[in-house]
């Protein structure tokens, strides 16, 4: 039986992340997934799965060496944020009030996650088991172990980074709390009539809101929500029928746009009821899930990853043992307090804008407007949310 000191299971954007930051720490890791992402080229349509990058979560990127190939590829930044429900209310966000380049980069999720992949081939402390897939698990006082469909393996640690539906969760016996928000997503890939643009914006309606993420070139990606009903018509619309749709429902400033690719998902919360048991630890959606108003659901994942490291470099450099279940206890001290509040701060958002009572619409429209004039104020929110 194969024996490593880490297993992460998942190598996605946050398990291969995971990886590359336990690994620079001299330890050794396996990572298990089923499939190998699909391979890149420029001639390639837009994927529909994108990630707005804080600037916290491009240190880290820069952290494992992948931010550079991820830069020389398709990547988009924005400087400026705009939120709005009426347009006296308008709000916009610069990078410049708190003293950045940008805000952040709007980025393909496979174009990361290849990044990743591409470092994880290169480091000597990693092997990568794909595909392959876990069957199950044992843990015991000083190990855990794994049976996969080829093999059995063993580690000190066991990091879960296998998404929402997180099968190392489940069999660890790890309960969940949330809930569905009663709407769905529509994620729509459009050519713009505009050429590219370094602002997102969100704008709030009745129904619930319409977004737009810049790509790059004339392209964008749309964000729809709306009932869990009209999201599923919309889907089976045509895309020159959804085009007429988009131009109904979006504001002008958007442009004419021709559809290229659709896909929809349900809004769900969730977040586990303990990031650990013993010498498994959650990361990623594999520990919470959020709405994703505001885009920070892979961001609060490198931000799980970073801490992971910082807990396991601190007690390696103490002369702790890194993996005893005391010393990781520490990992969801520091992430749970900061991820709830960031998934509490969300659905607050999302419930004061979906509620169109006249007077709670006109107190959301004054609390924009009062931000809006208050420079200190904006700066200390942007900053936060951008992680610097």
């Amino acid at each position: 039986m194969d024996q490593f000191d880490c297993v992460v299971v998942g190598g996605g954007m946050v398990g291969a992340a995971s990886a590359l930051t336990l690994a620079e720490l001299g330890l050794t890791v396996a990572v298990i997934e089923k499939h190998q992402p699909k391979a890149f080229e420029p001639s390639q349509p837009f994927d529909l799965r994108v990630s707005a990058i804080s600037l916290a979560s491009q240190h880290l990127l820069e952290q494992t060496q992948a931010w550079q190939q991820i830069a020389d590829g398709r990547i988009c930044p924005y400087k400026r944020l705009g939120v709005w429900e009426q347009e006296q209310a308008y709000t916009e966000f610069s990078s410049q009030e708190i003293s950045q380049p940008y805000l952040g980069h709007i980025i393909e999720n496979r174009l990361i996650q290849l990044s990743l992949w591409q470092q994880i081939a290169k480091h000597s402390n990693i092997t990568l088991k794909c595909p392959e897939s876990l069957i199950s698990l044992e843990q015991s006082t000083n190990a855990v172990s794994l049976t996969l469909s080829a093999e059995k393996i063993s580690a000190k640690l066991l990091v879960a980074a296998d998404g929402a539906n997180s099968q190392v969760r489940q069999l660890a016996g790890i309960g969940v709390t949330g809930w569905e928000y009663g709407q769905d997503a529509m994620l729509i890939n459009v050519e713009t009539e505009a050429s590219q643009q370094d602002i997102t914006w969100q704008q709030f309606q009745p129904t619930g809101p319409v977004a737009m993420l810049p790509m790059v070139g004339n392209y964008a990606s749309l964000v729809w929500y709306h009932q869990k009903a009209e999201i599923a018509r919309l889907a089976k619309l045509s895309n020159q029928q959804l085009q007429e749709e988009i131009s109904q429902h979006f504001p002008t400033k958007l442009g004419n746009v021709r559809v290229i690719d659709k896909g929809a998902f349900p809004l769900t919360r969730r977040h586990a009821n303990q990031y650990q048991q013993g010498r498994i630890l959650l990361l990623g959606d594999a520990a919470h899930t959020i709405n994703p108003l505001a885009g920070q659901g892979v961001n609060l994942g490198f931000k799980d990853v970073k801490a992971l490291q910082t807990v396991i470099a601190k007690a390696i450099g103490e002369g702790k043992q890194w993996h005893d279940p005391d010393v990781l206890a520490s990992y969801e001290k520091m992430r749970r307090p900061d991820n709830l509040m960031m998934m509490t701060t969300m659905d607050s958002f999302y419930a004061a804008f979906s509620n169109q009572n006249p007077v709670l619409k006109a107190i959301r429209n004054i609390g924009l407007s009062v931000v809006n004039k208050v420079p200190t104020l904006k700066a200390k929110a942007l900053a936060y949310a951008c992680g610097v």
